[in-house]
């Protein structure tokens, strides 16, 4: 049995340099390699002359005596040997003339160590060089992707050919799994080259030199060992959830050793050729097939993932660029970017549709998007459908087949019919765009504009790539409100409203009247709270309600109108806290409750301000009788103080003498409330406020602010719980998520065609009037591309806010007739499409998660989770985190 020598001529990179492996295994590598016959003829034409080209037998491969059959072995690999006949063709001394052998990937090579390893550095080197390298260096993942399969060969004299049985006993489970697919004899013919020179010896005289290098292991078997070389399955997937793996994504194995992932064994850097490539985990003996294979992502990179998986799997774009689509490379574009995305993007939907393929790293075409559209460089996650705006339209620049732009001037449809200005329109657009993405991908809008002022019509046929459609049916939103009596008669209650999305904050002032029941003679001041503080008042009523975040906290503080141009107090408090810093218990003021506010009378005093927020805290009041027990007297007791200290009476309140300090001032701590003017922010006390003293008028702002410190007694006697009680404007929840709403694909295309006036910065110049209009505009579908691209807008931007809409729409997946809503009716092509691939977006704005939705052959889903890929059913295509939809056009 010939061994698997080690390769030891490796630098500290882990790479091997090919030079050194030739020269060290020239004289000692006996190994015979089994590898695609394609892959070999390929070096060998490229390297050697056809006289040059070494001779090789051909044997067919053809049913043996207890061949099982493969399929029945994949089910049930312990039924028996795999066993077949390798028929000698004598008259096919050639080295495979005909151009289509190998095609099919059932025509495979042995061929000497020496050889595979030239071949092996053709093909890296034809790599590198297409890459702008340099040199060649054998990577540990080609040593990886060889494995040994033992055979067990029989030589009947009697005939010209040869036996094989590959046996479980010989192979460990997996690989002898794999050979029971690439040796399957049932389907397609088998045919195998011999390169080696090796077969030869079984029918020649000379047969004990071979037997130097094989076990003899009776008298009618030869145990020989092949080093198989690019023919690995893939294990790319698995039945059931991915929540059944606890965390663990089997998908796609990608590790240099083999590894076990739900009961299955895979080894990296595999290929497998045939149609039946690729094995999904915890499926007996289901296989895949080619374009099954995901993406790894290099940190944030799923919405570039998802988006690729989209487009490599768009019908004629497979197949462009897994043919030559190299030479419609336009270099002199100069929108263009040299081809380089093309190239990038070409090479990348190859290695996705190698047979048998891993995970594949995007490194090189995520390299060449950073460098052509920089707002992707960088690990931060983006958006889905702004990266395949970008790559559409860089594809169509590198691959145009037009060299030289024409100059073309658009004339006015001068009361031409539509049909033909149309026409006219995309031919000029033709004339100076011409790519497979024009192609496939693009179709035409009939745009209308009409002046409100002379009524001049405008209609113009532009391009489009797909279509951004509105979701119509979010256009509310709720909003909790804290409403506050500034009459001391009622506590705090808080409203939740419901208010157009973008509205104004006059619409939250109308639906909050009428929620809190207000008065005719009343009116309402809103503002936002933070850290105990008023930092805004919301008073202008044509303000914007994407102002107010759902995190923000808002209170209406329900006032007089007749009182609406008296100036105002806005009390804050605080209250003495203790802790321990350093070890040393210290004492602080700190604030704490909602601000309460009330207007004031033109000239008031100490005392004014004292009654005023005694009656403002009175619904905050505990009226608990062991609360009572420590005063002899009530809250009137303080209003009778007052006047005791207006009458210069000794400062006794609540049965509590009052000892001043040495500056004549008591302490708040031991008796009663203290107050002072302050900042907007309650953090300066300017000066204290004296009762009976007259108090400065309000400034400019015609606010007063005054800041309250209690004593002790004042918060046991008051709810600072019920004071310091506030909502957010809308609570989000982990668990708990908003009310569903759905919408059907159907109603955004007519919100999406509906006439509506442009927005004030979108005015139009009209040639009427000569001046920019507010027009209205109207949007037809002219043309439909044969692949239709939807964008579902779910994400809002304003100046403060960023929000993700999470409308479930109902899309079609079999039927999408869009018969209805075109406006030319080409009678040659049809308007029904069917869905193939969605790209989602789970989670919130600025994070979250893509993945793809992708109509596989066969007629099955799959889920492209970045390098993980699920079969999916059909019945969990549609959820509320499709983002991009993607429809091709059903041939009637």
């Amino acid at each position: 049995m010939v061994g698997l020598p080690s390769v030891d001529s490796s630098d500290s990179t882990g790479r091997v340099d090919s030079d050194n492996i030739i020269n060290d295994n020239n004289n000692s590598d006996q190994r015979v390699y089994f590898v695609p016959f394609r892959w070999w003829k390929d070096a060998q034409d490229s390297t050697s002359g056809e006289s040059d080209v070494k001779r090789g037998i051909l044997y067919t491969a053809t049913p043996g005596t207890s061949y099982a059959g493969p399929m029945k072995l994949i089910n049930n690999i312990f039924n028996s040997d795999l066993a077949f006949n390798l028929r000698k063709e004598e008259d096919s001394l050639h080295n495979g003339e005909n151009g289509e052998v190998g095609v099919s990937g059932r025509d495979y090579a042995l061929v000497p160590g020496e050889m595979w390893l030239q071949a092996l550095k053709w093909h890296s080197d034809a790599k590198v060089a297409a890459k702008g390298g340099k040199s060649f260096s054998a990577a540990e993942d080609d040593m990886a992707d060889v494995y040994p399969l033992q055979l067990r060969l029989s030589v009947p004299r009697e005939t010209n050919s040869l036996g094989v049985k590959i046996s479980k006993k010989d192979n460990a489970v997996e690989l002898f799994r794999r050979a029971c697919k690439i040796f399957s004899v049932d389907s397609e013919q088998l045919r195998i080259w011999d390169f080696s020179g090796q077969t030869t010896l079984y029918f020649v005289n000379d047969r004990n030199r071979f037997l130097k290098d094989c076990q003899r292991q009776s008298d009618q078997e030869i145990l020989l060992e092949l080093q198989v070389y690019g023919l690995s399955d893939s294990m790319k997937g698995r039945e059931g959830k991915k929540d059944e793996m606890s965390g663990q994504h089997p998908a796609n194995c990608s590790s240099g050793a083999s590894v076990m992932i739900n009961g299955c064994i895979g080894t990296a850097n595999s290929t497998s050729f045939g149609t039946n490539a690729s094995t999904f985990c915890g499926r007996s003996g289901e296989a895949g097939s080619l374009g099954l294979t995901g993406l790894q992502n290099l940190g944030n990179t799923c919405f570039m993932n998802s988006a690729i998986q989209c487009l490599a799997h768009t019908p004629k774009m497979i197949d462009y660029f897994l043919g030559d689509y190299c030479r419609e490379i336009n270099h002199d574009n100069p929108l263009g970017m040299n081809g380089e995305i093309a190239s990038a993007f070409g090479d990348l939907l190859r290695k996705l549709w190698a047979p048998g393929a891993t995970p594949v790293a995007p490194r090189t075409f995520k390299a060449k998007l950073a460098r052509f559209a920089p707002q992707f460089s960088g690990f931060n996650q983006h958006d889905s459908q702004e990266l395949l705006a970008f790559l559409l339209d860089g594809l169509h620049e590198d691959l145009n087949r037009v060299k030289s732009k024409p100059y073309v001037e658009v004339r006015d449809g001068e009361g031409r019919q539509d049909e033909e200005v149309a026409n006219e329109y995309w031919q000029n657009h033709l004339a100076r765009n011409d790519s497979i993405i024009v192609d496939v991908c693009q179709g035409q809008f009939k745009s209308t504009l009409v002046c409100p002022e002379c009524k001049k019509v405008s209609i113009t046929f532009d391009p489009f790539m797909y279509l951004s459609l509105p979701l119509p049916s979010t256009t509310l939103r709720t909003m909790t409100v804290t409403v506050i009596s500034t009459d001391g008669t009622s506590q705090p209650s808080p409203f939740t409203i419901t208010v157009p999305k973008s509205g104004r904050f006059e619409d939250l002032i109308q639906a909050l009247s009428v929620a809190c029941s207000l008065g005719a003679n009343e009116t309402l001041l809103v503002a936002e709270i933070y850290n105990n503080r008023i930092i805004r008042f919301l008073e202008e009523p044509a303000d914007s309600l994407s102002l107010i975040r759902d995190d923000d906290r808002l209170v209406a503080y329900q006032l007089n109108k007749d009182m609406v141009k008296a100036p105002s107090v806005v009390f804050m408090h605080q209250q003495m806290e203790e802790q321990y810093i350093h070890g040393k218990l210290t004492s602080s003021w700190k604030t704490f409750g909602i601000p309460l506010v009330a207007r004031l009378s033109n000239v008031v005093n100490g005392s004014d301000i004292h009654g005023l927020y005694l009656k403002l805290l009175n619904p905050f009041q505990i009226r608990a009788e062991e609360v009572l027990d420590d005063c002899d007297t009530s809250e009137s007791t303080a209003v009778e103080d007052i006047s005791q200290k207006e009458h210069g009476s000794s400062p006794v309140s609540n049965g509590f003498e009052k000892h001043p300090d040495a500056n004549g001032v008591v302490s708040p701590s031991e008796c009663e409330l203290q107050f002072y003017l302050t900042d907007e922010k309650g953090i300066v006390k300017e000066s204290q406020i004296i009762m009976g003293e007259t108090v400065p008028a309000a400034g400019v702002s015609g606010r007063l602010h005054v800041l309250a410190s209690w004593p002790e007694k004042y918060v046991k006697e008051y709810d600072t719980q019920l004071l310091s009680s506030l909502p957010q404007i809308f609570k989000s929840c982990f668990f708990t998520k908003r009310p569903q709403e759905s919408v059907s694909l159907y109603k955004c295309l007519q919100a999406f065609l509906m006439e509506e006036p442009l927005g004030p910065e979108d005015m139009w110049y009209c040639p009427g009037c000569k001046e920019h209009r507010q027009a209205s505009k109207k949007l037809d579908l002219w043309r439909l591309p044969e692949i239709l691209v939807i964008h579902l807008k779910r994400f809002s931007y304003s100046r403060f806010l960023k929000n993700k809409l999470e409308t479930f729409v109902d899309f079609p997946i079999d039927d999408l007739d869009l018969s209805n809503y075109i406006a030319y009716r080409n009678g040659e092509l049809s308007n029904r499409y069917m869905l193939y691939a969605v790209s989602n977006h789970y989670g919130s704005m600025g994070g979250g998660h893509y993945t793809a939705f992708v109509h596989h052959g066969g007629g099955r889903w799959y889920e492209f989770d970045d390098s993980h890929v699920y079969p999916i059913g059909l019945e969990k295509i549609k959820t509320s985190a499709a983002y991009l939809l993607f429809y091709r056009r059903v041939v009637e």
